[in-house]
């Protein structure tokens, strides 16, 4: 819809109210369309408001009607004023198009030049560089002149260079010209006063200038102010008087040494100066000025030995060992965890690690030669610090034991080796970064250096078989003075002349092992551990000074856990060693050693002297006819076989493994140790034979004492006879062989328990078979001789003979066939021993069986017997 322009409107005002109204109502202009808070909404309000406020309103009360005039004519005006701004807005877009396109032609353009002349200034380099580098791919006047360009540039710095060089040797001649003729250097005490760099170059000029009256004159380092120490008075004249050029020269290089010394003393207290400041940058240009002197030895010195930690821990090195007598007890104590490193050097170890890693920024900041710095600090805190205190601690130990010594060294090289990898990990000069590894390797050196006294060559492993052995010796004492009295005094006939031998025996063992004592080199402490562990009491008189030993029975047994416990100590020596030297070629050799330690301990003094007891009862046993034989030595092979077990798996899986670097060492401990455990279980072998041997040879007696009335009773006698359920002689061997069957339970398991058992039986059937030969059998007897066998199968069968001869072999069966020949009727019998399809040996055997029947003479056995 298209409103008529206000001009054209009818209107019922006056010309001037028309007007009014249109100029007030398009008020507006462009900029209240640009701002950000300007709402269409609000704009045709604001209008509506003011075409409303412009209503006259009556003066009565009566509402007056609606005039929309107003309106028209306000919005009339606004879209007037629109229209006029709309085309206004559309010149300025016009105009500002037209702009755009001129500035992006001349925008063309210039980038368009831009680039021809960025392309002409880089054809123009590249023609520049390749004239300079000999002109490759161009014309030979090119390479002339990239040559010649060359040339002037070398010689201009050649021309540079001996420009420098006359300046210097200038100044140099006027400062020796000064030196020689004035004797003073007053120029150069000038330019040292300047500060700064100027002092590094008062070093170098003096230093060369000691070098030119060096030259003037060789000889005059060996002479005194210009004379010959071995002159004589004339020929000492005469020279003085046609050498004044020599002492010139000499009295030249005294004021030359003199500013040296002068300068390097001044360059060093300024040092200190700045480094108990703290002034860092002061502290550097020092350290590079007297680093030209003696390659900053004296700066280094300096910095090192007045060193606060080296004055204030000066006290912690050298105070005395610290611990109570408990701590350095449990050290010594073999069965006891040592408790740590000892706590003075704890505290030094853990204040070094703090004052280094500190120290670091320092040298750092303050030497531009950190790396020596830091390598002489270091090895002072190593050879003076921690060694001296490492001394004390290790001097202390050695006054307890041998055994603390050792672990001493232990938990010290431990505790040190960590703050060693702790200082690596930390990178101290190249923090964060890892220490270089030329730090690592002097830490490493610094940290072997330490303990190298200790444990180089045969030192370390002599005192660890000393230890052991000396322990080894102590916790078997006392029983290995009861098998030695046992051997020495068994031969006596008489209980007292036994028990005075014995008496006898002991004082001697008691004196020896006192005297091997104090003629040791061992501490007293050591001596005092020693004899505790051997189970000697002090003796209650105070004059005497030997103690009182005890030895029972139980002494001479066997111990698993005294076994666990050597063990455990060598163990403990085993993993020492690998932690002390690092499983170095050494290892092979510390191993083999203390394989023969364990060898001869365990295996030859410990189980073998056990095992030589138990033979020695079960051949002793072997001779004894009218009691029953004595198999309490039984029990204690288990004992011996468990231990010579753990020998075994203590070799393997804990020495060997270690020798396996060295081919000839590792065959001579497995060689070794093959030896000693066939040795030892060919004496088991033998103690199991043996006590079989007596134990069927006693079954035989037992069998022998049967009566031949037992197996063909009288008549009076059968009622008591069927009453009883067995024969005296079945029932004494039914408990004899249960006991022996008890004790081999006891004392083996598995194949060896099976073997035994099978053997027992197989030799009480051999027994029994003899035996029937020998008594006549009546048919009574016959039934009370079933009741045995029945008796005796009961017995086998509860032992464990699975997959054995014994079980292949039927067992007891044959025993009760043959018990079942008494007891069967002539024709029964006859139909036995046709159907058992035996050879001719074993029927001629059933033969004599049916010979001991009672009936043997009637008609119905005889038949049977010719028979056959």
């Amino acid at each position: 819809m298209a409103y008529p322009r206000a001009s054209e409107a009818p209107s019922i005002r006056s010309q001037d109210t028309r007007r009014s109204t249109i100029t007030r109502g398009s008020n507006f202009h462009l900029d209240t369309f640009e701002s950000k808070d300007f709402i269409v909404k609000d704009f045709v309000e604001t209008l509506s408001e003011n075409a409303t406020s412009r209503r006259s309103a009556p003066a009565s009360t009566q509402q007056a009607a609606f005039d929309p005039k107003p309106l028209i004519r306000t919005f009339e005006a606004a879209l007037s004023r629109l229209g006029s701004l709309s085309e206004e807005l559309t010149e300025q877009e016009t105009d500002l198009s037209a702009a755009v396109r001129r500035a992006e032609s001349q925008h063309n353009q210039t980038v368009s030049s831009l680039s021809r002349k960025l392309e002409e200034a880089t054809d123009q380099f590249n023609r520049l560089e390749n004239t300079l580098n000999g002109g490759i791919g161009d014309s030979p006047s090119t390479d002339a002149g990239g040559a010649v360009a060359l040339q002037i540039g070398e010689k201009l710095e050649e021309l540079e260079r001996q420009r420098q060089r006359a300046v210097d040797t200038k100044d140099l001649i006027d400062y020796w010209i000064e030196v020689s003729e004035k004797g003073s250097l007053s120029r150069l005490e000038d330019k040292r006063r300047l500060g700064g760099d100027s002092k590094v170059q008062c070093a170098a000029i003096a230093r060369q200038l000691l070098k030119m009256s060096h030259r003037l004159d060789p000889e005059g380092s060996s002479q005194m102010n210009g004379k010959r120490a071995n002159a004589t008075n004339g020929a000492q004249s005469k020279d003085m008087l046609g050498s004044n050029d020599n002492g010139t020269t000499n009295r030249t290089r005294v004021v030359i040494e003199k500013f040296l010394e002068s300068l390097e003393k001044d360059l060093l207290d300024q040092f200190d100066d700045h480094y108990r400041r703290q002034n860092l940058n002061g502290m550097r240009d020092c350290a590079v000025a007297v680093r030209d002197f003696n390659d900053g030895s004296s700066v280094i010195g300096m910095f090192v030995n007045q060193h606060q930690f080296f004055i204030d821990k000066s006290q912690l090195v050298t105070e005395a060992v610290g611990g109570d007598a408990e701590t350095w007890e449990r050290i010594a104590d073999a069965d006891a965890e040592p408790p740590g490193v000892e706590p003075g050097l704890q505290a030094l170890i853990d204040e070094i690690r703090l004052v280094v890693q500190e120290e670091c920024f320092t040298i750092k900041r303050a030497f531009p030669f950190y790396e020596e710095v830091l390598t002489r600090f270091l090895q002072r805190v190593f050879q003076q610090s921690i060694q001296q205190r490492l001394e004390l601690v290790l001097e202390k130990a050695e006054s307890i034991s041998t055994l603390a010594f050792l672990r001493t060294v232990q938990t010290s090289r431990s505790y040190i080796s960590s703050m060693v990898e702790d200082l690596k990990s930390h990178g101290l000069t190249e923090h964060p970064e890892p220490a270089t590894p030329q730090i690592v390797s002097f830490l490493d050196q610094q940290m072997e250096e330490l303990f190298t006294p200790y444990l180089t060559g045969v030192a370390y492993i002599d005192r660890e078989k000393k230890s052991l052995e000396y322990l080894y010796r102590a916790l078997l004492f006392k029983f290995t003075m009861y098998h030695e009295r046992r051997k020495k005094v068994t031969s006596a006939s008489m209980l007292d002349r036994m028990a005075q031998r014995s008496r006898q025996f002991v004082d001697s063992t008691r004196e020896a092992y006192f005297d091997k004592l104090d003629t040791a080199d061992l501490p007293a402490s050591q001596k005092a551990m020693l004899i505790r562990l051997a189970g000697i009491k002090p003796a209650e008189s105070n004059g005497d000074k030997k103690a009182e030993i005890e030895v029972t029975e139980d002494d001479g047994q066997l111990e698993v856990p005294k076994a666990k416990k050597m063990l455990r100590w060598l163990a403990e020596g085993v993993g020492r060693g690998l932690e002390l030297n690092g499983g170095g070629t050494e290892t092979p050799k510390d191993v083999q050693a203390l394989h023969q330690l364990l060898i001869t301990h365990m295996g030859d003094i410990y189980i073998d002297s056990s095992l030589d007891w138990a033979v020695d009862m079960a051949t002793s046993q072997e001779s004894v006819t009218k009691v029953e034989p004595d198999l309490s030595f039984l029990p204690s092979l288990r004992i011996s076989i468990q231990i010579l077990h753990l020998l075994q798996t203590s070799v393997n899986t804990m020495l060997l493994p270690l020798a396996l670097s060295n081919v000839t060492i590792r065959r001579d401990v497995e060689k070794m140790t093959t030896a000693t455990i066939s040795r030892l279980e060919s004496k088991v072998s033998i103690i199991l034979h043996k006590t079989l041997d007596v134990s069927l040879a006693w079954t035989a007696r037992l069998l022998a004492n049967q009566k031949k009335t037992d197996f063909k009773p009288k008549e009076e006698d059968a009622d008591s006879a069927i009453g009883a359920l067995q024969t005296p002689t079945c029932l004494s061997i039914f408990t004899f062989l249960s006991k022996v069957a008890n004790l081999a339970n006891t004392t083996l398991d598995g194949s060896n328990l099976s073997s035994f058992l099978s053997e027992l039986a197989l030799g009480l059937r051999s027994l029994l078979l003899e035996h029937l030969k020998k008594f006549p059998v009546s048919l009574l007897g016959g039934i009370i001789l079933s009741k045995d066998v029945a008796k005796y199968e009961e017995l086998v069968q509860g032992w464990k003979c699975d997959g054995t001869v014994w079980e292949r072999q039927e067992g007891m069966k044959v025993v009760k066939d043959v018990a079942n020949l008494f007891i069967i009727s002539p024709e029964a019998l006859r139909e036995r021993l046709r159907g058992s399809g035996k050879g001719s040996e074993e029927v001629a055997e059933l033969r004599k069986y049916v010979k001991r029947r009672e009936d043997v003479g009637s008609v119905g056995v005889q038949a049977v017997l010719s028979g056959l």
